[in-house]
Order: structure tokens, then C-alpha cells, then sequence
């Protein structure tokens, strides 16, 4: 996957990741993977939903990815839970 696939769901508005999302596919991309760690995976999950049923009805879930990583951080490691999901035409 080409890494200008790949939307990283940090604090900016739900919105600008679905307009960037909308962008893609309408630059004729077949697929795109929204990626979310921790308190983010919320609003990936809303971004995906957003996306499918009020802009790109055509769009489908090829996969959901779930994982738990490990972060280093100032008190040593923890785990972060992380999502990945990826639409497609």
C-alpha cells in the first residue's frame, strides 16, 4: 500500500479526515487505510461510518485490523491499543 494511502486520525476535527478521505478516492484511488491508536480509535470508527453513509455510499470495509502496541513513554512501556480500517471501492 502506497503510504499517501494511509490517513493517521489525531485531535483535528472528524470532519478533515473525512474531506481528505472523499479527496482520495475521487482522485481515483481504490482503497484507503485510516490508521488509530488509544482514545483516537473512537473517532476513526466515526470517520469510517461518516464516510461510507453520508459521502461514498459505494465505498465498503475490506478490513479491520485490531492490535495492541507497545509504547515507549515516560513511564516506561504500555500497551495502546490501535485500529486499522480499510475502505475500498
Amino acid at each position: 500500500m502506497a503510504e499517501q494511502n494511509i490517513i493517521y486520525v489525531g485531535k483535528k476535527p472528524a470532519m478533515n479526515y473525512v474531506l481528505a478521505i472523499v479527496t482520495q478516492f475521487n482522485n481515483n484511488v481504490d482503497h484507503i487505510t485510516i490508521k488509530a491508536r488509544g482514545k483516537a480509535i473512537s473517532k476513526a470508527v466515526d470517520i469510517a461510518e461518516i464516510t461510507k453513509h453520508k459521502f461514498l455510499k459505494e465505498v465498503k470495509y475490506s478490513r479491520v485490523n485490531l492490535d495492541t502496541e507497545v509504547v515507549q513513554g515516560e513511564r516506561g512501556e504500555s500497551n495502546v491499543s490501535s485500529i486499522e480500517i480499510i475502505l475500498s471501492r
